[in-house]
């Protein structure tokens, strides 16, 4: 079993088979070649894997934009293997999900008798290892043969960190949440060295999906208070009272994720550094639990998506209004989307004392003016959500974006979205400040509802040079004049374009509710921006009403070049990769600002850098 295990391992990993060598004569015969996997964040459930094979979660259909429920929180998941695509989960019901726990093997201590050579230490990157047997004196050859790893648990502990987190997740399982870590929890009976590394992994990253399991969680610590000094990531993202057949009252008849408790964990978890969060927990985020988390040292990344009881908004009032000034320099990124309920007063007792932010989201917030411009210039703010937000004004935005140090100069992701017909944020003046001042380190460019029309456009062509997504919802602009000129594509095949070097790099541009794109100008037009000119575009999203005529009109086309994907309340319109010319790859999506986001067009900032799933896979790409 042993050799089997290893073997997945390394068929996993890119290490030299010079450099690991597996003593065969105490392994078990390697027979088969398991597929490679794309590193990701390490994760751990405290599930096992649910019986999907009749279930929801094998379903790989989009519910319709007709269909679609405002407040449906079913968890949403991209897939890896199709551009634009992904996959709605929902567990109907609470036995779909067992209530083992992890092993409770991988937590018995080692045999007394090795404990002078090898101990798992309170400090979770100190592992003590056996030395190397020898003579005292060593000739070249010898000293070299000596150093060389000669197993894998002769590896260093930093390249056995990412061989493992190659292997958290078994890609022979169906795709779905909570995937059994079987390869982990295997590799924790090899041998100590390996049960080290992936006891590592197994507790750096905890996913939680409902309340059992984070009682156990509180169980596990209280058992083995060592075990706290591993966890890094706390990931309620995909928790929820929903989809198990009970509701929150029922929840609260048998409370396992209590204040009570969530202060026990955050108290034994002194190097966390991710705290994630929704709605669904915003009843147990009192003064207590919030003074208790900020105070852990080590944190960098809060999310509060949609919290907004009244439990959360008094606790967090208090912590920031009546408390003395005290500065956070350690909080690096913060997302509060859709916590509308924080009073303006809060962002301006907070932003100031926040002086190394560098994701910042805030869409559909109260965040003022005021609050806005005080954050320090100590600051490098490269990710920014201020979507929505209607009681900023569109000079100071401007102002910030141009002037500000924490802004000016270090922007990849900006979000400016509005909703028009309710308050317009950017008018034509601040659009055309604005667009000549945005830096080149910019990819990703939201202005939904500002006031775009054809005076911009060359502006926005220059920014479509090392942009690659771009927000134009609502824009007054033409279709064939202005938004091919932004593409670098000629207005018709007789004109030639001024400055042809000036090559679009958009893969993603959004075009919903401008009057000009209808299905008409994008599928007849002899300039259509369909075409392989458009190239690198793969991803146009548009309107209901658009991508409705578009889909019926594909249902008579055979492998058509562009399909129509829809999830919830969005939809786009997507270039098939099996129509991409000779010598053109298709694009996986992947960015590192993205932070673990593969597809196109999100709406809410990750403040982690992991796969996109759960509920804030439902604001990032389902909800409009």
């Amino acid at each position: 079993m042993a050799g089997t295990i290893l073997h997945r391992i390394l068929s996993r990993t890119k290490i030299a088979p010079a450099t690991v060598h597996i003593d065969t004569a105490t392994t078990d015969t390697i027979s088969s070649d398991m597929p490679t996997t794309h590193a990701t964040k390490p994760q751990i459930s405290f599930e096992q894997p649910a019986d999907i094979r009749k279930s929801s979660l094998t379903d790989n259909k989009s519910p319709s934009m007709h269909n679609a429920r405002k407040h449906s929180y079913a968890s949403v998941r991209e897939e890896s293997d199709l551009p634009q695509s992904f996959r709605t989960r929902k567990l109907s019901s609470e036995s779909q999900i067992p209530d083992d726990c992890l092993p409770r093997w991988h937590l018995q201590t080692l045999d007394k008798e090795d404990e002078n050579e090898e101990a798992i230490c309170d400090d979770a990157s100190d592992f003590i290892r056996p030395s190397y047997d020898g003579a005292d004196s060593y000739t070249d050859e010898e000293e070299i043969s000596s150093i060389r790893p000669r197993t894998i648990e002769d590896l260093p502990d930093e390249i056995l960190d990412q061989i493992f987190s190659a292997i958290q997740l078994d890609v022979t399982q169906p795709v779905s949440y909570g995937l059994p870590r079987s390869d982990l929890f295997s590799c924790l009976l090899v041998s100590k060295a390996l049960h080290a590394a992936a006891l590592r992994m197994l507790y750096k990253h905890v996913l939680i999906y409902r309340s059992k399991t984070f009682h156990k969680v509180v169980t596990t610590l209280q058992e083995d208070a060592a075990l706290g000094n591993l966890i890094q990531t706390l990931d309620f993202s995909h928790y929820s009272h929903m989809g198990y057949g009970r509701s929150r009252g029922q929840t609260s008849v048998t409370p396992y994720l209590t204040k009570e408790n969530l202060k026990i964990v955050l108290s034994r978890t002194r190097r966390l550094r991710t705290f994630l969060v929704h709605e669904h927990l915003d009843t147990e985020l009192d003064e207590g639990v919030l003074s208790t988390l900020f105070s852990v040292p080590t944190l960098q990344a809060l999310d509060f998506t949609s919290c907004s009881a009244d439990v959360f908004l008094n606790a967090f009032t208090n912590l920031w209004v009546d408390s003395p000034s005290t500065s956070y320099t350690h909080i690096r990124r913060l997302c509060l989307h859709e916590c509308g309920t924080l009073k303006p007063a809060v962002f301006e007792a907070m932003l100031p004392r926040l002086g190394r932010l560098t994701h910042l989201d805030l869409a559909h917030t109260r965040v003022n003016d005021k609050a806005l411009l005080a954050i320090p210039s100590t600051a490098q703010l490269t990710h920014l959500n201020l979507e929505r937000c209607t009681q900023l004004t569109g000079q100071a935005v401007v102002q910030f974006l141009t002037q500000h140090p924490a802004a000016k100069d270090t922007m990849v992701w900006l979000s400016l979205n509005a909703d028009a017909s309710r308050y317009r944020l950017l008018s034509a003046e601040d659009v055309a400040t604005l667009l000549p001042a945005l830096p080149k380190t910019m990819r990703s460019l939201n202005l939904g509802g500002a006031r775009i029309t054809s005076q911009h456009v060359p502006d926005l062509r220059i920014l479509a040079t090392h942009l690659e997504e771009l927000g134009l919802k609502g824009a007054n602009l033409s279709i064939s004049d202005d938004i091919t000129r932004i593409l670098s594509l000629p207005p018709n095949k007789d004109i030639k374009l001024e400055h042809p070097e000036l090559r679009s790099s958009l893969r993603y541009i959004d075009l919903t509710d401008i009057s000009s794109v209808n299905q008409m100008s994008l599928c007849y037009s002899p300039m259509s921006i369909k075409n392989n000119a458009s190239l690198p575009l793969e991803v146009i999203e548009l309107g209901a009403t658009v991508l409705t005529e578009i889909a019926r009109r594909n249902k008579n086309v055979k492998n058509p070049d562009w399909t129509v994907k829809e999830l919830g309340r969005r939809g786009w319109y997507v270039r098939s990769p099996e129509s991409l010319p000779n010598g053109v790859e298709s694009d996986d999506g992947y960015r590192s600002w993205k932070m673990g986001a593969r597809w196109w067009g999100m709406r809410k900032l990750p403040m982690h850098q992991t796969e996109t799933g759960g509920v804030y896979g439902y604001f990032m790409f389902k909800k409009n």
